[in-house]
């Protein structure tokens, strides 16, 4: 599954050229197929909290004298399954939407789009920290190529700006790595995520060193306030699938790795940290709403939408509470579907207007009633409509934030107004574009969705629909490695639940940090 989008891109090399989008489709299709089929297994094995699928293959052992042992290690739970299954979904989406939009060096594009895919699902799997790193560093190139290659006007700026930031935070993660693998007892050099967990300890100081470490690079990846600036570019600039898989699953790889990696592997230094994170969390909702609101160019919207709403799942994250966390995590999935929608969208109206800017729209819904209706579901599934999927997520990591016994109320208080913020500028930009008098001839002459472009839309929406009205199951699936790694976090970090002080009602108190460090 991870590795056939790969081989993909080497036979789109070889086919020619009018063959390369067909190849590229099954290519990235398949993962998806194997993937549900893998998932529905999964289900069967609920109750665990253990990895399912998980692979362990020796790579590199007792070599040299500091005994390196590296491992090709992958598997899934309940934090990632959901992500994988997003990730093997919006490639396909993509790469169907392109078939009609992209015309040039084909074969490149479409190899590039597959070598992204296997970094991506493989960064989702990866239970070897370098592993890990090979597969955080490998969506990095192909990425870079797709914007400077297929962007727009200014993609050579906005392709070097998404590489210098993403590279700084991975080297100073790369230097966080070789320490912690060398803290393993024994002397030797351990990548293993599972021997780090067991095994290594440290101080305090040490492990806030570590954590701001990979911290900051999640945060660049995230993004998270004041660490945001290069995605308005990336997204303004990048092809439409570029844009798509940049809001669908990118920017999920850098909660995902705040998820699985700093918070198991620096408990102390997480509950730390939580306030700040909260705080630049809450900030960005705020900031990346009121920054939305003075957009005159639709993607650019879009994509400061995209810093508001990843604030919320940073907010859920760090309130540990398995509620916040379960919200956060679910939200990453809603976040994708709904965001890539909305990129789609948008994709579909420039190849008709060859423009972005909201005074060129007005009065489409009356040319476009089908493209109409699907941009209403997908805004009000942004804005967090009940019985959408935008909802869900949202309203677990407010009502687990207010829970939370780490951070204070103002934070969840202020990060609320971001729904309403929300609300604002997308419905604002959805009269202007859909509604009123048509006032240009350009308008006039719109053509609704065609087949092509409603197949791709359709499994979106039916998405937004199930995860809106059945969240239930998702949420239970989820909950099992949500709940423990929030137990392990707090305890590790000096924090206990305490006795029930009346039936339904769970009190917290703070232990003292030496005390916390012999909580088993």
């Amino acid at each position: 599954m991870t590795f056939l989008p790969l081989l993909g891109a080497v036979g789109v090399l070889l086919v020619p050229r009018n063959q390369s989008p067909y190849l590229a489709l099954g290519a990235s299709l398949m993962p998806f197929i194997i993937n549900v089929w893998l998932y529905i297994d999964y289900l069967g094995k609920a109750g665990t909290e253990t990895f399912a699928f998980l692979i362990n293959q020796p790579w590199i052992q007792d070599y040299g004298p500091d005994k390196l042992d590296i491992s090709f290690i992958l598997g899934m739970d309940g934090i990632s399954v959901y992500l994988v299954l997003l990730s093997t979904l919006i490639f396909p989406l993509s790469i169907y939407f392109s078939m009609g939009s992209v015309r040039t060096y084909l074969k490149g594009y479409y190899s590039l789009m597959l070598v992204l895919q296997t970094g991506v699902v493989g960064f989702f799997l990866a239970l070897d920290m370098l592993l890990f790193y090979v597969f955080f560093e490998m969506v990095l190139i192909p990425m870079y190529f797709l914007i400077g290659i297929w962007g727009g006007k200014e993609r050579i700026y906005a392709s070097l700006k998404f590489f210098l930031y993403t590279l700084v935070g991975s080297l100073l993660m790369l230097i966080a790595i070789i320490y912690l693998c060398t803290q393993v007892p024994g002397y030797s050099f351990n990548t293993n995520y599972f021997t780090l967990l067991e095994q290594v300890d440290m101080g305090l100081s040490v492990e806030k060193w570590l954590f701001a470490a990979f911290a900051l690079s999640f945060a660049i990846k995230v993004p998270l306030f004041p660490l945001h600036t290069w995605l308005p570019d990336a997204h303004t600039e990048a092809p439409t699938a570029g844009s798509v898989i940049l809001a669908g699953v990118l920017l999920k790889m850098g909660s995902y790795g705040l998820v699985r990696f700093c918070l198991p592997l620096f408990p102390e230094a997480s509950v730390a940290f939580a306030s700040v994170m909260s705080f630049l969390a809450m900030i960005g909702i705020i900031y990346g709403g009121m920054a939305a609101m003075v957009q005159t160019d639709v993607k650019r919207l879009v994509a400061y939408s995209s810093v508001s709403h990843m604030g919320f799942i940073i907010l859920g994250i760090f309130a540990f509470t398995e509620e916040a966390m379960s919200g956060a995590i679910i939200q990453m999935v809603n976040h994708g579907i709904a965001t890539g929608a909305l990129f789609l969208l948008v994709g579909m109206i420039y190849d008709r207007r060859h423009t972005r800017a909201i005074k060129d729209f007005q009065g489409i819904a009356k040319q476009m009633p089908t493209f109409a209706f699907i941009f209403m579901l997908t805004v009000m599934a942004s804005v967090g409509l009940p019985g959408l999927n935008g909802f869900v997520g949202e309203f677990l990591v407010l009502i687990g934030s207010f829970q939370s016994p780490v951070i204070g109320n103002i934070y969840p208080i202020l990060a609320a107004t971001g729904v309403v913020i929300a609300a604002v500028y997308l419905l604002w930009m959805f009269r202007r574009v859909m509604f009123g008098p048509i006032d240009k001839e350009e308008n006039r002459q719109l053509t609704d969705l065609n087949r092509h472009e409603v197949g791709v839309m359709l499994p979106l929406v039916i998405l937004m629909f199930v995860l809106g009205l059945y969240a239930t199951p998702f949420l239970k699936q989820i909950s099992l490695s949500a709940g423990p790694l929030v137990e392990h976090v707090l305890e590790a970090g000096g924090v206990q639940a305490a006795a029930p002080a009346e039936e339904g009602v769970v009190e917290y108190r703070e232990l003292p940090a030496a005390a916390a460090r012999e909580v088993e």
